[in-house]
């Protein structure tokens, strides 16, 4: 009986460090969100406890990890490269100390991978970002200076909710991820947490003003309910309908965020606010550096004299931070070499996901191809692959060890 509650205790706490680690990843403890009112002190203290426990269980659990990643060779050599691609960037220093953000987004997931089954997994996320979306509500109302935006009058996109997230696509974008595991919460899990939290969600993404949100999230709402009423086993047009889906759910996504920069150019760009002539010049670059790129963040890094031509010539004065589309950025830090590394890694487990969606009536078991798809979409407009330490890349590579391992391996 000791034993027994002594394993409860010891799985309660398993579940507590993912949380905790889920919702760093989630960006909450970022310089714009709650590390505004952290000491330094505690954000940092935070980071290494996250990095150094999942750095030891990974090694504890260390013939799981060892089976997991022999089954996941491409994205651990894509995780590699990203990690030695200091030694030929332009900013080796700042390329080396972001570094560590590799190390502690793969230890991570892969001790989230061989920990917690899929429901489990599900579950933790869900109760993750609902936290983050209470956390965000007390703020947003309590103290407006951090939860919305231009609470001072001054500032880009007043009154628009960010939450704990630092800004409004951030709150926008992890309410997306909220409404769907909520919408995907095991059938065992309470019908009024599970639809509490998915009204909740959407709540929130109309308070962040978040266009592209709102967008993605009806779209995938429809794709999850076509999954789950249309089925077709045993035939190859699965596979050549549902990369279909992958591809008119993305240019959906750009159609209805952009109609009216796309019919017309009255107010605003009609080159979806100016991402457009950003991703041509980058690509231009792309093409002197294109087997191994750039190097994992050092295109943009600070001082960076690409950064500073582009936006120049864009708007004078403008430096982008990033290139806003997750891909063109994974293509400038890892170059085509490990761009390609990521897009067969991406669509082996896209098929692996799509047989498991159609072999089960089980919801959860439509997250990792639902995620996958969101991935791709979301990446359009934004950069959330390698940028920093992410919720995203955690996710999608947790989905990967997932989906290319025995279910034995969990302890449940």
């Amino acid at each position: 009986m000791k034993n027994q509650s002594q394993s409860k205790s010891l799985r309660l706490a398993e579940k507590g460090f993912i949380i905790l680690g889920l919702s760093f990843f989630s960006g909450i403890f970022g310089v714009y969100s709650l590390g505004l009112v952290l000491p330094e002190a505690v954000v940092t203290l935070i980071r290494f406890i996250i990095w150094g426990m999942s750095s030891i269980l990974v090694c504890v659990f260390w013939k799981s990890t060892i089976i997991t990643v022999s089954r996941n060779i491409l994205i651990c050599i894509l995780t590699a490269l990203a990690f030695v691609s200091f030694s030929w960037s332009e900013f080796p220093d700042f390329t080396l100390f972001n570094a560590r953000n590799i190390l502690m987004m793969t230890s991570f997931s892969l001790y989230f991978a061989i920990r917690f089954s899929l429901k489990e997994q599900v579950q933790l996320v869900a109760s993750t970002l609902f936290l983050g979306s209470i956390i965000s509500t007390i703020f947003a109302l309590g103290y407006p200076e951090i939860g919305i935006h231009g609470a001072d009058g001054l500032g880009e996109h007043l009154g628009a909710w960010k939450g704990i997230y630092g800004h409004k696509n951030g709150l926008g974008s992890m309410m997306v991820l909220s409404s769907l595991t909520f919408f995907l919460l095991p059938k065992e899990n309470s019908h009024l947490y599970k639809w509490a939290g998915f009204i909740f969600s959407v709540i929130l993404m109309v308070l962040s003003t978040s266009k592209t949100s709102l967008v993605i999230s009806f779209v995938l709402i429809l794709i999850i309910i076509f999954y789950k009423n249309f089925r077709w086993q045993g035939k190859i047009s699965v596979i050549f309908t549902n990369i279909g889906i992958l591809i008119l759910g993305c240019l959906s996504v750009l159609v209805l965020t952009y109609w009216i920069e796309l019919l017309t150019a009255l107010g605003r760009d009609p080159s979806l606010t100016g991402r457009t002539p950003l991703w041509g010049y980058v690509l231009i670059r792309l093409m002197e550096r294109p087997l191994l790129g750039y190097g994992r963040g050092a295109f943009w890094a600070p001082n960076s004299q690409y950064a500073a031509e582009i936006g120049e010539a864009i708007s004078p004065g403008w430096v982008p931070p990033h290139a806003h589309n997750g891909f063109v950025d994974l293509a400038l830090d890892v170059g085509l070499i490990g761009f390609s590394l990521f897009l067969i890694s991406y669509f082996t487990v896209f098929l692996r996901a799509l047989k498991q969606a159609y072999a089960t009536k089980n919801p959860e078991k439509l997250w990792s191809l639902v995620y996958l798809i969101f991935l791709a979409m979301n990446n359009l407009t934004e950069s959330l692959l390698l940028h920093g330490a992410n919720l995203y890349w955690v996710l999608f590579t947790t989905v990967v060890f997932t989906l290319n391992q025995k279910s034995n391996l969990h302890t449940t």
